[in-house]
């Protein structure tokens, strides 16, 4: 199983996150995810999806691919750290890429396969990694991050959106 990562293993920032991911192994916990998210956006239809709960708010459609491009460079950091590459990784900008992502001209449905999609991805590459690799340890941001804190980053960042999207868009 998996330890939960050390405080010094990330940013103070990221507590947010990895304090949202319930105890046991963060793959399990991962897979899990995946079908709590597919089945809390199933069957919402591309109209509503396509509309923010407020003004200048990103909409369901603009969420969900945030929380796939998210996981991306979640899994680009883990791999890079995890095979040792000490080479520091820059941050990105959420708010410059959501206006570039194209989500709302693309149907709810094929945003849902591209999470499934990229969540297995993401399972394949943390299921394949021995146990050292979880311990190594880079820099992302500016910041020293290891593998296994970027794993419990990415699990708490899509449990933040899950909780966003109940409580603001699909009330």
């Amino acid at each position: 199983m998996l330890q939960r990562p050390a405080a010094d293993e990330y940013a103070p920032y990221y507590a947010t996150y990895t304090s949202l991911v319930p105890d046991g192994d963060v793959r399990d916990h991962l897979r899990l995810q995946l079908h709590e998210t597919v089945a809390l956006l199933s069957g919402i239809s591309d109209g509503r999806a396509s509309r923010g709960y407020g003004p200048g708010k990103w909409t369901l459609k603009e969420v969900l691919l945030h929380v796939i491009d998210t996981e991306r460079v979640f899994c680009y950091r883990l791999l890079r750290i995890a095979r040792g590459d000490t080479t520091p990784l820059p941050g990105f900008e959420q708010d410059d890429w959501v206006p570039h992502s194209g989500a709302n001209a693309r149907p709810l449905s094929s945003l849902l396969l591209e999470f499934a999609a990229v969540r297995a991805a993401t399972l394949q590459l943390m299921d394949s990694l021995e146990p050292a690799a979880w311990a190594r340890r880079g820099t992302a941001s500016d910041r020293p991050v290891s593998a296994r804190a970027l794993a419990y980053i990415c699990a708490g960042h899509e449990r933040h959106h899950q909780r966003i999207l109940r409580e603001r868009y699909l009330t």
